[in-house]
């Protein structure tokens, strides 16, 4: 018989998270993924996600105005609803108040968790989603009530407006079912009327990508090609970072147990699905942090047998201390919580990627506002193309007077070219000896510095001006596409 649900510890560490992010989420600034979010236009799906990240983003500032606190308040909303559906995944595993209470208060302020609730990214909608596809799969299957499987497919459908990589998931979890059961799972009528239901909900969004060309698996390639060495080597040491290393014995005890536990053994594909959905990514190239959701529902899974472990007064302590422990480590490395004077000086940039790709924006935008300072007649042939989406988003955000603002990455492309008007170009981040090819002159007016030495990619990049365009914009726009 299931537990009751204890609501006191989840509303607890929801209010706890809630606040902790509320107070830091205005600090630092936009990241540069959020400043490409700002500047799309509305579609049903973009070349490199869905478009409900960026949905969710827009309408949180239509409510709470624009700002980047606002534009961030739907991660904390994620964040405390992951939390919520965890404890209920513990809960469903047959844990107690004691695992309920680890559950919550160890996930609430664990690393990657921290990281995904600062920032407003696909990946933190996709931690929400994966939770909740997990816990009514395990209701599916362990209570034996396969119309649970209908809500799976009613969230992995939703899901599909975001990423695509929840497809990766259902895979992992059907490879798992097929490799140790319950195999009858497989040929269920409500199975497979929830993958329907999945398809009929993302439907919109899948046919977009198709009438586009798929443009996603052309993006999944880019970043495999470009990052996917990389992307290998870290794949398996990154997993013992992602809730951070005090909680890998509850996480790894929850993987352990579904494989030994009897009464668990109708959700024992749990445990499968993961080293199955590390082979997918390790395959594809894909990024570490991918299978961050199965990470959670080991580590709710977990928490149920550690908690029974930790019933004396030494063990608990010792829980308590990891607990505590992987908090501090965890919210100095995730959340901005150092001056962003001094955060130079310290490893968290080498630690925390999306620190460094928060730091910047508003001193680059001024240093890449040449537009304002030209005369009125060469203002009425100029654009500005930049190298990447952030800076884009920066000089739409944060300068004065920008101009017209181009740029090739991503579906940023799909808004060019410039008009034939436009003989002049002010380059942000290109390489001017690459432009030259294209320009009877490029010369070199800036070089960007954030000011305070946190290395990002627009550190030391040049802005240029390019005078006397040699080819049709239809000819050289696609020179300046790219993926990643």
């Amino acid at each position: 018989m299931r537990p009751p649900l204890f609501r006191l510890h989840p509303a607890l560490a929801s209010l706890a998270l809630a606040a902790v992010l509320s107070a830091v989420n205005g600090r630092y600034d936009y990241h540069r993924d959020e400043l490409y979010f700002l500047i799309l236009e509305r579609a049903w799906g973009y070349v490199d996600q869905g478009p409900l990240t960026p949905l969710l983003g827009h309408l949180s500032i239509a409510v709470f105005g624009d700002t980047v606190w606002a534009f961030r308040f739907p991660s904390v909303l994620c964040m405390v609803g992951m939390l919520w559906l965890a404890a209920l995944l513990t809960r469903e595993l047959g844990g107690g108040r004691a695992a309920q209470a680890l559950c919550v208060w160890g996930l609430a302020f664990a690393g990657v968790a921290l990281a995904f609730g600062h920032v407003l990214s696909t990946a933190t909608v996709d931690l929400v989603v994966w939770t909740a596809v997990l816990l009514f799969a395990v209701r599916a299957l362990l209570r034996d009530r396969p119309q649970w499987w209908l809500a799976v497919g009613a969230v992995a459908g939703i899901g599909l407006y975001n990423k695509h990589l929840i497809v990766l998931l259902l895979i992992s979890l059907g490879a798992a079912l097929l490799a140790v059961g319950p195999r009858r799972a497989l040929v269920s009528r409500w199975l497979w009327a929830g993958v329907a239901l999945a398809f009929v909900i993302g439907s919109p969004n899948l046919i977009y990508q198709a009438q586009h060309g798929w443009p996603q698996l052309e993006m999944a390639s880019a970043i495999a090609e470009g990052d996917g060495a990389e992307n290998r080597i870290t794949l398996l040491p990154f997993q013992f970072l992602l809730l951070g290393l005090f909680l890998v014995p509850i996480w790894v005890t929850g993987l352990i147990a579904l494989l030994r536990r009897p009464a668990w053994r109708p959700v024992r594909a749990l445990a499968v699905a993961y080293p199955v959905l590390l082979a997918i990514v390790l395959a594809a190239g894909g990024q570490m942090y991918y299978s961050i959701g199965l990470v959670v529902a080991l580590y709710a899974a977990g928490c149920a047998p550690v908690a029974a472990w930790a019933a004396s007064q030494g063990r608990r302590a010792l829980l308590v201390a990891a607990v505590g422990l992987n908090t501090a480590v965890s919210a100095v490395v995730a959340l901005p919580l150092i001056p962003v004077e001094a955060v130079g000086d310290t490893p968290i940039p080498a630690m925390n990627d999306t620190v460094p790709d928060q730091i910047g924006w508003q001193t680059y935008a001024r240093q890449a506002s040449v537009f304002q300072s030209m005369t009125p007649e060469e203002k009425d042939r100029t654009v500005t193309v930049t190298a990447n989406y952030g800076e884009a988003g920066a000089l739409l955000e944060y300068a004065v007077e920008s101009g017209p603002v181009y740029s090739g990455h991503n579906e940023l492309f799909a808004y060019g070219p410039p008009p034939e008007s436009a003989t002049t170009v002010i380059t942000v981040g290109l390489p001017l000896d690459r432009m030259e090819e294209y320009f009877d002159e490029c010369l070199a007016v800036a070089v960007l510095d954030n000011n305070v030495g946190v290395e990002n990619e627009e550190q030391g990049r040049t802005v240029g001006v390019c005078r006397g365009r040699t080819l049709p914009w239809a000819e050289l726009w696609p020179e300046f596409r790219h993926y990643d």
